[in-house]
């Protein structure tokens, strides 16, 4: 048995290299059963992160549906998701060069069934007895105003391609979603909301008939409003509209019968998650009496089989810690899954036996579990007398163990959103950290999800202050204990995570190093110059705009470099529609200008989000070199240097 080395801390060599992540590692989601088929998306980093519809026959050969060049990707809200819709084989998609959509039938090549412009569609489902697709539409053709949302019919087979750009059924609204028809195709439901509402503070569901010309006729809203949420409404097998509302302070799943609105199984759970990106499910039918759901407590998901009849919930015992994207056929579940030992998969769960079949795994990377460090839930006191929640992952490395003195760096990490939630499942990036000796806290700082409304709304009014002193709270939890150094804390995040990393380097004492990756350091430059889904956002989580421009201004760190007075490293994606270039630049600029140590990576062709493998692979590498020279550790292997101004 080789004896482990004494090395310090963040020198630790480790086999989980950035090389490895980004060659081993794809995305996955948007699971499509079409009879007998399994389809789904994948995310190819290594082809410059395109979106591939993939099909896997029951001989478990998986067989790439989508040809290069076409990328299988909406950008309606930016975010998308629901880019395409499978029937017999018949593949409609929207792709993302230019936003058509495209009928691909078996064996042949995609062809467009709408023209050429400024529309976008998503949330595509089919109507079978009218031959058409229902979705949403975003209408980007007046440049004098926003976007335009409705919900649109698209002929699937159209006589001119160059009008069928979607016939309007239901228009007057800032935001639609969820269009879904009952079982016999002669009504629709849909959600739709308002600015400055995001579909998880408040949306109304609502139901229309189908008229003999396929228009909507009698719409009438069935439920939500400015304090309810309603997400995922679908019709069972016997035409009973179900849906999912926060009402009683937690996501829970109701129904629709007979005018009246009926509760199925009220319980202190979230069954229901934020929908940043459209064609999300926690929930389907296994039969007019039985549906299949997932539901989540303190961060962490089941899966479970509801009898609607005898109103009983069970649970499903399974390895499973995050469970998304459920669809059921018969008597197989199929969904996203992973575990602390296991990273994001497509999992087929036969529902008679419990047997789970991996279809695709995320990640082929095989990590000796020797090296791996599982998450530990810790509750610590905030501000107010109030608690927070996050995911505590300890430096692992058999082959090392640090000098008797020392303890380890530690990595805050503050999710995006900033209304969403991190989770257990096994992340080659967290172990990319702990491997190498830093220790890593995944913060699910109020405002997060999978914790009730109470805690989603802790951020209303209070972004920038809530998010901010959780994350600094957990990591003084961790230096009071004696667990990590509190001289060498780091604080990174993405998007609005970004925002809350620059706001506890400038606000804050604690933090001794940062890196916000595409976050946000102006508030005014944002609100001004983001996209139509987000635009009104900030009117909840900080206050109206511009009648509260002094809250804008008082809670943007580039207003506050006087106060900064901390390393930090900027990465920012040039093609970002969300988070525009500018904000990176401002802050770089002004860091400079101050004469802190400070280092920008721009990446050409990246969006919000990085998704090229190269790019990702110097974001990793890149971010742990600017630690190893400000905290002043050794690298145990070479990494292609950053410039870093002032140091």
């Amino acid at each position: 048995m080789s004896q482990t080395r004494i090395a310090p801390y963040g020198s630790w060599k480790s086999p989980i290299t950035s090389d490895l992540i980004v060659s081993e590692t794809i995305g996955l989601g948007a699971i499509s059963p079409d009879g007998v088929d399994i389809y789904w998306i994948e995310v190819r980093l290594k082809e410059g992160g395109r979106y591939v519809v993939v099909r896997r026959t029951p001989d478990g050969k998986a067989t790439d549906i989508t040809p290069p060049p076409f990328n299988v990707r909406t950008r309606v809200h930016e975010y998308g998701g629901a880019a395409y819709k499978v029937l017999d084989g018949v593949v409609f998609f929207a792709n993302f060069d230019d936003q058509r959509i495209y009928r691909q039938d078996p064996g042949q090549d995609p062809g467009p069934i709408t023209p050429e412009g400024e529309y976008r569609y998503a949330d595509l489902i089919l109507d079978h007895r009218r031959n058409r697709l229902i979705c949403v539409r975003e209408d980007h053709t007046r440049s004098d105003q926003e976007a335009v949302n409705t919900l649109v019919s698209v002929d699937l087979k159209p006589g001119n391609i160059s009008q069928n750009t979607g016939q309007v059924l239901v228009s007057g609204n800032d935001f639609y979603a969820f269009p879904r028809l009952n079982p016999g195709g002669t009504q629709l439901a849909w959600t739709t909301w308002n600015h400055p509402n995001m579909p998880w503070d408040g949306t109304e569901l609502w139901v229309a008939d189908l008229v003999k010309n396929g228009l909507v006729s009698n719409a009438r809203l069935v439920t939500g409003g400015i304090e309810e949420s309603i997400f995922q409404p679908s019709w069972s097998p016997n035409g009973v509209l179900h849906f999912i509302s926060d009402r009683s302070g937690w996501w829970n799943l109701y129904c629709w019968r007979d005018g009246k609105i009926e509760p199925i199984y009220p319980m202190e759970a979230e069954f229901g998650m934020p929908q940043w990106v459209f064609g999300m499910s926690s929930y389907e039918f296994a039969s007019a009496e039985r549906l299949v759901c997932t539901y989540i407590q303190q961060g962490t998901s089941s899966l479970a089989i509801l009898d609607l009849k005898n109103k009983k919930l069970t649970t499903i015992d399974g390895p499973f810690t995050d469970i998304w994207g459920l669809r059921v056929v018969g008597d197989q579940a199929i969904f996203n899954a992973g575990s602390p030992t296991e990273s994001a998969a497509i999992i087929n769960l036969d529902l008679t036996t419990g047997f789970p079949e991996v279809l695709r795994r995320s990640s082929e990377m095989v990590i000796d579990p020797a090296f791996l460090s599982y998450p530990q839930t810790i509750e610590f006191p905030t501000e107010n007398g109030l608690t927070a929640f996050a995911f505590f992952f300890p430096p692992k490395n058999p082959d090392f163990s640090p000098p008797t003195d020392e303890l380890p760096p530690l990595l805050v990490m503050s999710h995006g959103g900033p209304t969403g939630a991190t989770s257990t499942v096994l992340s080659s990036e967290i172990q990319y950290w702990t491997s190498r000796g830093i220790a890593v806290l995944d913060v699910n700082y109020g405002g997060s999800t999978g914790y009730g409304r109470k805690y989603r709304e802790r951020l209303n009014g209070h972004w920038g202050l809530v998010d901010m002193d959780d994350c600094a709270n957990g990591a003084r939890f961790l230096v009071k204990q004696g667990i990590v150094d509190g001289n060498r804390l780091a604080i990174t995040g993405g998007s609005a995570g970004g925002y809350t990393t620059l706001c506890a380097l400038t606000f804050r004492d604690l933090f001794k190093a940062g890196a916000s990756h595409f976050g946000i350091g102006d508030l005014e430059s944002f609100v001004k110059d983001t996209h139509k889904f987000e635009s009104r956002y900030l009117d909840r989580l900080v206050g109206p705009f511009p009648e509260r421009r002094d809250l804008y201004r008082e809670r943007s760190p580039i207003q506050h470099i006087d106060q900064l007075s901390t390393p930090m490293i900027l990465f920012q994606g040039l093609e970002d529609k969300i988070v525009p270039p500018n904000q990176a630049e401002m802050m770089f600029s002004a860091v400079r200008a101050k004469g802190l140590p400070v280092a920008y990576l721009p990446f050409e062709g990246e969006q919000h989000g990085f998704r090229k493998a190269e790019n990702i692979k110097r974001a990793l590498d890149a971010e742990l070199y600017f630690y190893s020279r400000i905290f002043g550790f050794e690298l145990a292997d070479p990494v292609e240097p950053v410039h870093i101004e002032n140091l």
